[in-house]
């Protein structure tokens, strides 16, 4: 078997936004589908996770597009694992379109957890190492991975959220992608008209789930850079993100 896999995703007319191209949320859809669908096949997928009670959790993702697939367009997804440490491991993503077309490309770190305690866990300790066997270290991904968002102290509350039933992920949390949709709802659909989304990065630092309340604070850096941080009810910080607009 590859080292990298390649998964055809389809945009569904009714996945894409008054544009008639894809939400950025339903590719990140695509793309955790994709790594899901690439660890399976080789072992250290979730299904086999959640019966030892493991599972994946995102840590960081960054999505850089020159493009976004148009409806009922067909496009390939290509994951493939660049690095692994004891509680960390690194996914880098390619979206592809057909004779060579290149949409854009992810870069994603993930940490495994123990789904009794909520822990991390020692990502070696499954079957050997044997995620080791399946590491890409000469395959380029040409986007930037990213750091850590930095904010000031003068960010303003610009929204706060419910989150409900539909906001829960398999991992008993706000699921990764929601999010996203949250975040970019922070602009109105003029805004879209006038501007495209070029590249979002988000950084999950802890837990919220059903129920909470998220408040969101921005910090525009210039007329292309936005900061945003997800607050959840009792204070406590959950993910930071960086968009960027062209």
């Amino acid at each position: 078997m590859d080292k990298i896999g390649r998964y055809e995703f389809l945009a569904e007319p009714f996945h894409c936004d008054f544009s008639g191209r894809l939400f950025m949320g339903h590719l990140g859809n695509h793309l955790l589908n994709a790594a899901d669908f690439h660890s399976t096949d080789r072992g250290f997928g979730m299904k086999y996770l959640l019966g030892i009670h493991r599972s994946w959790v995102l840590s960081r993702l960054a999505i850089e597009m020159t493009e976004m697939p148009t409806m009922y367009t067909r496009f390939n997804v290509e994951t493939w694992v660049e690095s692994a440490m004891r509680y960390f491991t690194s996914r880098n993503f390619a979206v592809l379109g057909d004779e060579g077309k290149v949409y854009g490309y992810g870069r994603s770190i993930w940490a495994m957890i123990d789904t009794e305690t909520r822990q991390p866990t020692d990502i070696f300790s499954i079957d050997n190492g044997a995620i080791n066997d399946w590491i890409v270290s000469d395959k380029s991904c040409p986007i930037d991975k990213g750091g850590r968002v930095k904010m000031g102290d003068g960010a303003e509350l610009v929204r706060t959220i419910d989150t409900n039933y539909n906001d829960v992920d398999i991992n008993g949390h706000i699921n990764s992608v929601k999010y996203i949709e949250h975040v970019l709802d922070l602009w109105p659909i003029d805004w879209y008209r006038e501007h495209a989304l070029r590249r979002f990065e988000i950084a999950y630092v802890a837990e919220a789930h059903g129920g909470d309340r998220l408040s969101f604070y921005m910090e525009k850096e210039d007329a292309s850079f936005f900061n945003v941080r997800i607050v959840r009810t009792d204070g406590t910080e959950c993910c930071r993100s960086k968009v960027e607009f062209v």
